[in-house]
């Protein structure tokens, strides 16, 4: 599914990612990689496969956000940062910027969606952020831009630009110095800031390492695109993935996954709720439905990855309880 990269786009080189990661210093955790292990994950991957789990469900506010969107604002200026910055998203995102803006002395409004996960709400709020809820992603997009406008506020994008992919690539220089060689690596695609910025990392320091980008089905929007040969957007989201539900590709982003990402796949909603079920119940891990589509791709693959060394990254762990047992429920073997 790979073609030759977008024409005049610049990549992070390994330099720059390294960088980046000497920027962010201790704003940010090194999360760990661990080895999953265990009898249930046993009895269920790919025969005399190695599965790796990066942890960036221990990163500040609960996800891998946090590092493009410190990257981005440490670019600011007194100036700018004295306006303030605002940003769009479903949850993660608007976390990450609420969290950033706290640490860098300056302050943050964050147009939701209504529908988000109560709990990340409150989190944005507890973190300082003022929220404004709109009745859609569409419309919270509209918000932003108004704001920005009006405010002269920073606009920090959700997943678009050359902060998001170095922070994507940050872990992925981390990971791979944790885990060494890998056959696979396996990575969630929403707008494509975090797969293009992992897989823009790893080709370039373990070529023949495959990535493997995977969409819910519900917002297959990066599918779309690289079927169509440039960015694509869809008519609505429809996944319980609502972290993966962006309404569109972005050209930066876009050809960073054309470029590195060997292949996609996709997931459906009960995949999701498997991947979750057997995190907790194995892993001890509660993560958002997000954050287990990469598991949820690793058992869809099987036999194709039998005796590799897989890494997967779980992206995100910020999910309202109640929606969690009902993921939970759901994905329960019968």
């Amino acid at each position: 599914m790979t073609s030759a990269a977008p024409a005049n786009v610049e990549f992070p080189s390994p330099a720059a990612i390294q960088q980046a990661r000497t920027r962010l210093g201790k704003l940010v955790r090194e999360t760990p990689s661990w080895q999953w292990q265990g009898h249930r994950i046993d009895a269920r991957k790919p025969p005399g496969s190695t599965l790796w789990l990066k942890l960036e469900v221990l990163q500040h506010t609960g996800s891998f956000k946090v590092r493009g969107a410190l990257l981005a604002m440490l670019q600011l200026d007194a100036d700018q940062r004295a306006r303030g910055v605002t940003a769009v998203s479903g949850g993660n995102h608007a976390m990450a910027v609420a969290h950033a803006a706290r640490a860098l002395g300056t302050h943050a409004k964050v147009v939701m969606p209504a529908t988000a996960d109560p709990a990340r709400i409150a989190a944005c709020r507890e973190l300082g952020a003022e929220v404004v809820l709109e009745p859609d992603i569409a419309t919270a997009f509209a918000t932003v831009q108004r704001i920005e406008a009006e405010e002269r506020r920073a606009f920090v994008h959700p997943f678009e630009g050359e902060a998001m992919a170095l922070g994507s690539g940050t872990l992925a220089m981390e990971l791979l110095r944790q885990t060494g060689q890998l056959d696979a690596l396996i990575v969630a695609i929403g707008g494509g800031g975090l797969a293009g910025g992992v897989a823009c990392a790893v080709k370039q320091l373990q070529p023949r390492c495959r990535v493997i980008g995977v969409e819910p089905r519900g917002a297959d929007s990066m599918h779309r695109s690289f079927a169509a040969g440039s960015p694509q957007r869809i008519e609505r989201v429809a996944t319980i993935a609502d972290s993966l539900g962006a309404p569109m590709a972005m050209p930066y982003s876009y050809a960073l996954c054309r470029r590195f990402v060997d292949e996609l796949v996709l997931v459906g909603d009960d995949e999701l709720c498997r991947a979750m079920w057997l995190l907790f119940a194995d892993a001890k891990l509660a993560v958002e439905p997000a954050g287990a589509a990469s598991v949820a791709a690793m058992l869809q693959l099987g036999d194709r990855l039998a005796g590799k060394r897989v890494g997967m990254i779980l992206c995100g762990a910020n999910v309202d309880h109640g929606k969690f047992a009902h993921c939970l429920q759901r994905g329960a073997p019968a």
